[in-house]
């Protein structure tokens, strides 16, 4: 395993799980955090250690989603009428970057970053190379034509490590997908338990 894959996956074995839910993850042989003190570390979290977890967790599986940027859409999802939970929940799926990875055509969230900064995707038939944007429901996303034969993206279709979710109308033809609605937090295939309850109590604080 690289240096840059062993540093993504001890997001999750400093959690403690398999936050992604692969069959490659370290965590699964390796229930403990990284480091020479990791598999004697029990220590019981306070209350805000538990919330401080919850960011970490919700931050991690989108990619590690930069500190500064990550509040940003909690503060957008505060502003917003409804449970400021569901709505954060709703802007990170709205991510562009996390629908292709719902998609299934990449095989983790930091490769869909990766993909869409390269310039393989469209969205409403435009060029968008900034995982961030926010899609719109209606709006159609699409692999362009030369891209659908790159090995990783073959390697991700043929896995079928996910199934699309049911926001998500998926072409298998052209390798693309209408976001129709913007999902609740029962309607996301997380592989682990997500509570974006306690990152509202987190930043309310």
């Amino acid at each position: 395993m690289t240096k840059r894959l062993e540093s993504k996956y001890k997001i999750s074995r400093r959690l403690g799980l398999n936050l992604w839910g692969r069959a490659k993850d370290p965590s699964i042989r390796r229930a403990y955090k990284p480091g020479q003190h990791g598999p004697l570390m029990r220590k019981k979290l306070s209350d805000f250690g538990t919330q401080l977890a919850a960011k970490q967790k919700l931050r991690g599986y989108y990619g590690s989603i930069g500190e500064r940027q990550f509040r940003k859409i909690y503060q957008e999802a505060a502003r917003r009428k409804g449970d400021s939970g569901e709505n954060l929940i709703g802007l990170l799926e709205s991510r562009l970057d996390a629908f292709v990875y719902r998609m299934g055509v990449v095989p983790t969230v930091f490769a869909a970053r990766q993909f869409v900064n390269h310039g393989h995707v469209t969205v409403n038939g435009k060029k968008v190379n900034i995982g961030s944007y926010r899609l719109k429901a209606g709006d159609v996303v699409e692999v362009k034509e030369k891209s659908r034969q790159i090995p990783m993206v073959l390697e991700a279709l043929k896995s079928g490590e996910r199934s699309t979710p049911d926001y998500i109308e998926f072409n298998d033809k052209t390798l693309s997908g209408k976001f129709v609605r913007v999902p609740l937090l029962a309607e996301v295939p997380y592989p682990v338990s997500m509570e974006p309850n306690l990152v509202v109590e987190y930043y309310s604080r």
